[in-house]
């Protein structure tokens, strides 16, 4: 059957900003059926919060609304746009979550639109534990014991019936959130209040616990003629009890036996028959006991999911696209594989390689955070490898991760030489709490358990991990034994180096074991003929030829080919061509600090060199992502983004240049080693990056063009720091060098503090010094993003950020165009960076921030590369900076691409961060210097107010329009916060505040009830909050000890779910943003009608 000529219009909703649980794969996802249902010739409305996504570009969609993903918002563009179907199976669970509460209000049926791809029916049967548990019953399928609850006393009636360790899991939540395991009573009722908290539908599946078993899933796709078939199968490493998301998985499965898999194969078909998801993708979980092979089904997601973007990538099979094909009326067999041009869609992917994927923590950005892993996700992001082997796939995947380890380093006495080693009593206690408890180092105890003695069969017993895993990483072990011994002997042979690089290690793991140089070993390599060749990903394990050159790398050891016997050779299948061609390196894994904004700024390269005539050539490693999409580039190179694998790269496709500036710190860090090594680094050099990332030499620059900092200084010991901080002045800003995301950043309030700060830093950039900056209190912070050609330098943008300075750049709240700074400070800053820019020679695109602090101005650093607000940026100027630097960097200049004035917008964008602190529990939410947002939300409207408003919506931080308002700040803010007081009370809003800031306020002829502090007696602040008597909550702190004392205010309010402000200006903004809600002036308007009023 053709596609459905019935439908014309069709709504998308994204999956809204980055957050734990919900990441980039949903950026993937949306661009892909973005793209498939606009070549179909359908109109397509997209809505979504998120600016740094490609899908929220405005060539992506025909009208695309970066709007909050609400009810109500939604609804108003359905009411404007008459969308005559909506297809909810691309914005993970917030799309299905908002979808659902459509299509039960009416809204859908009121404006005539149909819901396609998975039917209202089908995601209630899914998503809500007890119909899908009855409807695995129905169909012979066994489900873990469970019961629903929808309130605390239910969950405790049903405690009596399932014994512990018990499985929390909140219904309509994604990554787990508010579910855990509980292994006795207390622990069970704190998670099951909390839980009710997260789901939206207030209902909790109280489940047994089946900690231990495997645990496979299986893609599955099905169309209306009832054809469906299985895309990949993924293995978890870790058994149940830790989250998907948070375990390192593989595919294909390795450890069923035929029989097991094709069980679990017609499992998944009756599954998605009997939910009746019509068309499209559904990922399946399932249990499997190791002693009796018993198989219970876990969940089913009855949409594109995390693991939909991992299967795609790991196959070569387009999932977000068929399924986007397969809602519109086409069958699996009418749609055309896009690699090999022959074989229909109905033919199931086979894959004659192993991928492996791992994921990335952030737990060094919340120290007090509990970094057991369980059944609620908590991992940022994750990378992804490929290699002949499971061994070569794993320490693949291992240096992908980009947290200093190219293989299985030493966890215990890391500074000793010998591999084998008897620990001692507590080591060994220690090295079976690690394994025995689920963390993100457990892989790297796994094999030094195994280099301390303990044998498989005990390590099997502590981690649940499955033999055939472990006797793999034993093999490892045993390699890195006799590369060591080899070594200390005096010669490496070309046997084990072989077998080394086959298994997957990198030139710096086998260096370290052996004593030498990565350049040595890699010259020993390549005299001895090892090198690495490259394989295409072809969806059918080489059966028919590829087209879209999607390749890994991988050490094949030579063989004689039938029409040549002469000699033993590999086969690689990289064909490079003779075109012109561009390297672009990825970002790697997300990451807090460096996430999509920077896929975001790759994918604009790729499309610019396309246009411009050059072979586009992308390098990244993460599955989650638009620039690890096979047509996103002509080539594609599924990688590690380290030096060796980068070369090996440049050595088979001889490119023209390689451009580092749009990946973030990834890139940067290897532009001087590539420039040593003869490759080409497009757009500003690598001297002008190190100038202005290294302090002395940008002391210097600034010194030069007469420009302010402030008084800083740079610290190479503890006595060193104390010295320089006394003299400046305390409270300082410390941090090391070359970092990014704000890691180790501090802002240090005494001595002791400073001191305590050196002996922890170190580890955060070892080879670097510690800078010591004077912190300019109460001062307003500036983003601007600017873009040169060598010649001329044109502003981007100029973001005012909402929080004043000494909160990271990430984490707060701006506006463009600013809205408090006077004409005067803004040209004086538009000249200060055109200056900038020009000394250190950019080509391409440069990001400074300033403070600015009783009308002086301060450069506080300097970053000449894309930064993590480009994306925002170009949305809100339309004009696509990232696309137009990469011309830039061809050689175009910006008068060729009729960009030569700044844009300034008759509208203001907010862009507002989103955290991720629920996932933590304990964990202050207090911002600071260190960046701990994962992902962000754009809010435009016409005034500031209104576009505030819908930034905070987005975010999730509903302002209130009545109530009781609470307000605690320092001295120095109670001057500021008087205005903010007197606006909230003239809206409406009643006050209450502690002692100090209550009697202020009266004083200044305001109404104010007084609330004890929480150490002053009961009830107080935190009681009232808890009771649910307070709509929002302003609390500003000064010091170690005043975070501390009002620590429990800011928690009790995000556990309760309330609005809360931790500056004065984000008060005085939440105030603006009330105003505007309360004027019901909030309408909708696309990212198109915005950008032609600029025209």
């Amino acid at each position: 059957m053709p596609k459905r000529t019935d439908i014309k219009k069709i709504l998308i909703i994204g999956s809204g900003p980055i957050i734990i649980g919900q990441a980039c794969e949903f950026d993937y996802s949306g661009t892909q059926a973005c793209k498939a249902l606009k070549e179909d010739g359908y109109e397509v409305i997209l809505v979504n919060s998120n600016p740094a996504t490609i899908m929220t570009d405005p060539t992506l969609a025909d009208r695309t609304y970066i709007e909050p993903i609400t009810v109500e918002m939604v609804e108003k563009i359905i009411e404007k746009e008459r969308p005559d179907a909506l297809l909810p199976t691309m914005g993970g669970q917030t799309a299905l979550n908002v979808s659902v509460k459509l299509a039960e209000a009416g809204i859908l049926d009121k404006y005539g639109v149909e819901m396609i791809g998975a039917k209202l029916p089908a995601i209630k049967k899914a998503e809500e534990r007890e119909l899908f548990k009855q409807a695995m019953y129905k169909i012979g399928l066994e489900v873990p014991k469970s019961c629903q609850v929808k309130t605390f006393a239910q969950a405790m009636e049903v405690i009596e019936t399932i014994s512990f360790p018990a499985i929390i899991r909140p219904s309509f939540t994604l990554g787990g959130t508010g579910g855990g395991i509980a292994y006795n009573r207390q622990e069970y009722e704190e998670m099951v209040r909390f839980g009710l908290e997260c789901s939206p539908v207030s209902e909790l599946l109280i489940e047994e616990s089946v900690i231990g078993w495997k645990e496979f899933e299986l893609e599955v796709m099905r169309d209306k003629n009832d054809n469906v078939v299985i895309i990949c199968s993924i293995e978890n490493l870790d058994p149940m009890g830790v989250h998907t998301g948070d375990s390192i998985t593989v595919a294909p499965a390795q450890t069923l036996t035929d029989k097991e898999y094709q069980n679990l194969r017609d499992a998944s078909i009756r599954i998605i028959r009997e939910i009746g998801v019509d068309t499209g993708g559904s990922n399946i979980q399932f249990s499997v006991n190791p002693a009796n092979g018993k198989v219970y089904v876990i969940e089913m997601n009855p949409r594109v999911s995390r693991s939909s973007a991992l299967a795609s990538k790991a196959t070569g099979f387009p999932i977000a696209k068929i399924a986007a094909r397969l809602a519109v009326g086409y069958t699996l067999d009418e749609i055309a594989n896009d690699i090999t041009k022959k074989t229909p869609a109905c033919f199931e992917p086979t894959i004659d390689y192993v991928v492996v994927k791992i994921p990335r923590f952030a737990f060094e950005k919340f120290p007090k955070a509990d970094p057991t892993l369980t059944t609620q996700m908590k991992s940022v992001g994750e990378a992804m490898a490929m290699g002949r082997t499971f061994k070569e796939a794993m320490q693949k995947a291992l240096r992908s991760l980009e947290i200093g380890s190219f293989g299985f380093d030493k966890v215990i006495r890391k500074t000793r030489k010998e591999l084998i080693f008897n620990p001692t009593e507590p080591e060994l206690d220690t090295i079976k709490s690690m394994l025995k408890t689920p963390r993100q180092e457990r892989i790297w105890y796994v094999c030094e358990a195994m280099r301390a003695g303990l044998h498989v069969d005990e390590i099997h017993e502590l981690t649940g991990i499955d033999r055939w895993f472990l006797n793999n990483l034993r093999e490892i072990t045993e390699i890195e034994e006799g590369i060591f011994w080899q070594a200390k002997a005096g010669e490496i042979s070309p046997e084990i180096l072989r077998k080394a690089k086959e298994a997957g290690f990198s030139d710096v793991k086998i260096a370290e074991l052996s004593g030498r140089t990565a350049e040595e070993i890699r010259t020993l390599a390549r005299e001895n003929g090892i090198n690495p060749v490259f394989k295409t990903v072809d969806t059918c394990a080489a059966e028919f030829e590829a087209f879209t050159p999607y390749l890994y790398s991988t050490y094949e050891r030579p063989f004689y080919n039938i029409s040549d016997k002469s000699k033993a050779a590999s086969q690689c299948e990289a064909a490079p061509t003779d075109r012109q061609k561009v390297l672009i390196l990825g970002s790697g894994p997300n990451r807090i600090g460096q996430g999509i904004e920077f896929d975001y700024c790759c994918v604009h390269a790729s499309f610019a060199l396309r246009e411009d005539g050059f072979e586009s050539i992308m390098i990244n490693c993460n599955p989650e992502t638009v620039s690890t999409d096979y047509d996103t580039s002509d080539r594609l190179y599924f990688e590690p983004l380290t030096f060796e694998d980068v070369m090996a790269i440049v050595d088979r496709e001889k490119p023209y240049g390689v451009i580092v500036q749009l990946g973030g710190q990834t890139p940067l860090k290897l532009s001087v080693p590539l420039e040593k090594a003869g490759v080409r680094i497009l757009g500003t050099s690598s001297d002008s990056i190190d100038m202005a990332e290294d302090r002395e030499r940008f002391d210097l620059l600034l010194e030069r063009l007469a420009l302010k900092r402030p008084a800083s200084g740079i610290a190479r010991s503890i006595d060193e720091s104390v010295n320089i901080a006394g003299s400046i002045g305390y409270p300082v800003m410390v941090r090391p060098s070359y970092v990014l995301g704000g890691r180790a950043m501090e802002i240090v309030y005494d001595e002791t503090s400073l001191i305590d700060y050196m002996t922890r830093a170190v580890e955060a950039s070892p080879e670097h010094p510690v800078l010591i900056d004077c912190f300019l209190q109460n001062a307003v912070e500036i983003d601007v993003d600017c873009i040169s050609d060598g010649a001329t330098v044109v502003i981007g943008g100029i973001m005012e950020h909402i929080e004043e300075a000494g909160v990271h750049s990430g984490d707060s709240a701006c506006s463009i165009p600013p809205y408090s700074l006077p004409a005067g400070i803004l040209d004086e800053i538009r000249r200060q960076s055109k200056i900038l820019a020009l000394e250190l020679k950019v080509v391409g695109l440069m990001n400074v921030q300033y403070a600015v602090k009783d009308s002086e101005i301060y450069v506080l650093e300097v970053n000449p590369r894309a930064s993590r607000t480009i994306p925002f940026v170009s949305k809100a100027i339309g004009r696509p900076l990232a696309k137009l630097a990469t011309q830039l960097m061809v050689g175009k200049k910006l008068k060729d691409l009729g960009f030569t004035e700044e844009v300034t917008p008759p509208y203001i964008s907010v862009k507002e961060a989103v955290f991720p602190f629920i996932k933590f529990p304990g964990v202050d939410i207090l911002l600071g210097p260190e960046m701990k947002s994962t992902g962000e939300v754009m809010g435009i409207a016409r005034d500031f107010g209104g576009a505030f408003a819908k930034a905070q919506i987005a975010a999730g931080n509903r302002l209130p329009l009545k109530g009781m308002v609470f307000i605690s700040v320092r001295d120095s803010d109670k001057a500021d916060i008087v205005e903010v007081a007197r606006d909230l009370a003239d809206l409406g809003f009643s006050l209450i505040a502690t002692g100090g800031t209550a009697r202020y306020l009266q004083q200044k002829g305001i109404s104010v009830e007084t609330v004890y502090k929480v150490t002053e007696g009961r009830p107080n602040i935190v009681d009232r909050i808890k009771s649910r008597e307070v709509a929002m909550v302003i609390n500003t702190s000064f010091g170690a000890k005043s975070a501390a004392d009002s620590y429990s205010i800011r928690r009790s309010s995000l556990d309760v779910g309330l609005p809360y402000f931790t500056t004065v200006a984000g008060a005085r903004a939440a105030a603006q943003g009330i105003r505007a809600l309360l004027k019901g002036e909030l309408g909708v308007t696309s990212l198109q009608e915005h950008h032609k009023a600029l025209r």
